[in-house]
């Protein structure tokens, strides 16, 4: 498979770039902002750009793990989110099916309203924040633009990345610090290891396996629950650990509370393994270690 990874220096795109690598894929990664030696600049606002990156590889898939995730941010700027999670992977789109390549865009569990969760791909969207819109209407436009389109749903994504921008390293630097963190005890979810979503999302495109895939781990508890069990494993102190309701959080956007994905198609049709969080957590643990050797 040949393959371009837009956004290969933030969380799932730097996953991606390194499982297509490790199984022999010919690869290329592009940054925006967070510049690495081994990637090429790409703003996809420049549409020329795209196209003679697209003319240099002629992939076979275009994996697009960009866009703008800061939840609270979007809802403040919401033209920019639907800008950069709508339009942008649009635009992308249609120049990769002009160029006979498949398209993998990363959406949310917030495209539901978190009611009456866990979801499969079935249940109606029914998004409650500006972030969770943008990506509902992203999927339907890339329906539209592209005849060979994966949709992942995934959500609370974690594990070694470049930025340790995730909730984990959140939750380790505080922590460290001996600071206390608040922590929502009623957001429930299923917490994913990046590089089992990665994996099994270059399985989707390997195989071909399109339309709406949730590919989560197949754990769901909440917030506050993961962040205990990340203590265990780090070895952090759970009292710095303060659960609070979502309602006394501030959080600008509103949150699905009982929400959650249920992999059940992903594990039907994928041997790609989708790790609990124990696991999960043991092989982030394990990969920071080695991090520092």
């Amino acid at each position: 498979m040949k393959a371009l990874v837009i956004g290969a220096s933030g969380q799932v795109g730097g996953a991606l770039l390194q499982v297509l690598t490790a199984q022999g894929h010919t690869a290329i990664g592009t940054y925006r902002q967070h510049a690495l030696p081994h990637l090429v600049p790409l703003n996809t606002v420049n549409l020329t750009a795209v196209d003679q990156l697209l003319d240099r590889l002629w992939p076979d898939w275009v994996f697009y793990p960009a866009g703008l995730s800061w939840v609270d941010l979007c809802e403040r700027e919401s033209d920019r989110c639907f800008f950069e999670n709508v339009h942008l992977p649009t635009a992308v789109a249609v120049r990769a099916a002009r160029h006979g390549a498949g398209f993998v865009y990363f959406s949310s569990e917030y495209v539901f309203d978190g009611a009456a969760g866990p979801y499969d791909e079935t249940a109606t969207s029914r998004p409650i924040n500006v972030y969770g819109r943008s990506k509902l209407v992203a999927e339907q436009e890339l329906l539209n633009v592209n005849t060979e389109v994966i949709l992942v749903r995934t959500t609370v994504v974690y594990g070694p990345e470049f930025q340790q921008k995730n909730f984990v390293y959140q939750l380790i630097s505080k922590l460290h610090r001996h600071e206390s963190i608040l922590v929502p005890n009623d957001q429930v979810s299923t917490p994913t290891y990046n590089f089992d979503l990665a994996a099994a999302s270059v399985e989707c495109a390997a195989r071909r396996v399109t339309g709406i895939i949730n590919l989560v781990g197949p754990d769901r508890l909440d917030r506050c629950a993961f962040a205990l069990v990340a203590c265990r494993i780090f070895g952090l102190d759970e009292r710095l650990v303060v659960p609070r309701p979502t309602a006394e959080l501030g959080q600008l956007a509103p949150r699905p509370l009982n929400a959650g994905l249920i992999n059940d198609r992903a594990r039907r049709v994928l041997s790609s393994r989708l790790r609990g969080v124990e696991d999960g957590l043991r092989a982030m643990q394990m990969a920071l270690v080695s991090e520092q050797q």
